[in-house]
């Protein structure tokens, strides 16, 4: 199944938003920022990543179900959810 880049863009920015925090984390472990910030820092890297990833799996849902492609079955989509979990 391939997802059509154009209703993606959202989520796009999002991953470019978590890579920047990503960088951000990296740099605050160089500098030996506070254990604290790097963790909640590190946390919103990660929920974005989920976020993305959910949106993702959403827009799949909606390609095989709404638009009927066949390409996937639900079980091939549940598997892609519970790898996020």
């Amino acid at each position: 199944m391939e997802l059509d880049s154009t209703d993606l863009i959202p989520v796009i920015n999002r991953l470019k938003r978590a890579q920047g925090q990503l960088s951000a984390v990296t740099r605050m472990l160089e500098e030996g920022r506070d254990c604290k910030d790097i963790v909640t820092q590190l946390a919103a890297v990660s929920k974005a990543l989920d976020r993305a990833g959910f949106a993702i799996i959403a827009s799949g849902l909606e390609q095989c179900i709404v638009r009927k492609d066949a390409s996937m079955n639900t079980r091939d989509l549940e598997k892609l959810f519970l790898s996020l979990a």
